[in-house]
């Protein structure tokens, strides 16, 4: 599904443990893969300094990602100084990478506000998907586990889907990438809509709304069937989020699609949203495709 990968780690997020998966992350589709790590400025006497000690001492830990590689895989080492938000775009161009691997911990808004997010900065500049994954996930991982996590990133996706712009957004990034797919490493999605419920529904009311439901999302299930994929398609009432995690939970998906659909939106991530719930709340890895424009 993605051939070229940035895997960013800060040695805290749990990321830096893929640097002894790369046969299992080739085989999930991955032909370059391309681990980060940014090292801060220190401070000498209110002057900027490049702290060559701990550049050395992060390429050092990477270096393992090169020893167990198979032959038709690339694997670099890029340890910078700096700003993740302004070395990561600058590699993402280097090495044309399709996606870029984070480890993002789940926040609540006020902590956003207070300490600010890498996460949030990237997909403000970015227009290349984010995979986002949970530390508190990651960290905990048996190795078997971590095996068959790397092995098996994109094989089956959630996807909310209500029949926004948004939503029609994420379907057709999906299709873009979709003609890249060899050896079906995406295999299945999983297209969930929920009605979102209010006071004054009467019973009629949502029969029709869940018809209409049903009808459009077999739409799309046709649309992403021609490309060879499993589609199984439902329709629930109730809070978005947690009827999105009520089903995640009672399927066997790898990870949960979303997008925005314009910068605009990006740039108030304050705003209510369904997509920033996802990045923010779900401990799913989340698949996350930043506006083109």
């Amino acid at each position: 599904m993605f051939e070229r990968c940035l895997v960013c780690t800060d040695f805290s997020d749990g990321l830096h443990r893929l640097i002894h998966f790369v046969p299992e992350l080739a085989a999930s589709g991955c032909q370059q893969i391309v681990f980060v790590h940014t090292v801060p400025f220190w401070d000498e006497w209110g002057v900027p300094r490049v702290d060559h000690e701990k550049i050395d001492q992060a390429r050092t830990r990477l270096l393992a990602a090169t020893m167990d590689c198979p032959a038709d895989t690339e694997v670099q080492i890029e340890v910078v100084s700096g700003k993740p938000t302004e070395t990561i775009p600058k590699l993402v161009a280097h090495y044309h990478s399709q996606v870029v691997m984070l480890g993002t911990p789940t926040r609540s808004l006020a902590q956003e506000t207070i300490f600010g997010s890498t996460t949030v900065g990237l997909t403000r500049s970015l227009t290349q998907p984010l995979m986002i994954l949970r530390p508190q996930l990651i960290s905990t991982y048996t190795r078997e586990e971590l095996s068959l996590r790397c092995q098996h990133l994109w094989r089956y996706l959630l996807i909310p889907y209500n029949g926004s712009e948004a939503a029609q957004y994420l379907i057709q990034e999906l299709k873009t990438i979709l003609p890249q797919n060899d050896q079906q490493r995406l295999q299945a999605c999983l297209l969930v809509w929920v009605i979102t419920e209010s006071g004054g529904r009467r019973e009629f009311r949502y029969e029709v709304e869940e018809q209409m439901a049903q009808e459009k999302l077999a739409d799309v299930q046709a649309e992403l069937e021609a490309y060879g994929l499993q589609v199984e398609t439902v329709v629930r009432s109730g809070d978005p989020m947690d009827e999105l995690n009520d089903v995640a939970l009672e399927f066997d998906i790898s990870a949960i699609a979303t997008a925005y659909v314009s910068r605009g939106a990006l740039m108030d991530w304050t705003a209510p949203s369904f997509a920033n719930e996802i990045l923010r709340h779900s401990w799913f890895p989340v698949l996350f495709f930043s506006p083109q424009e």
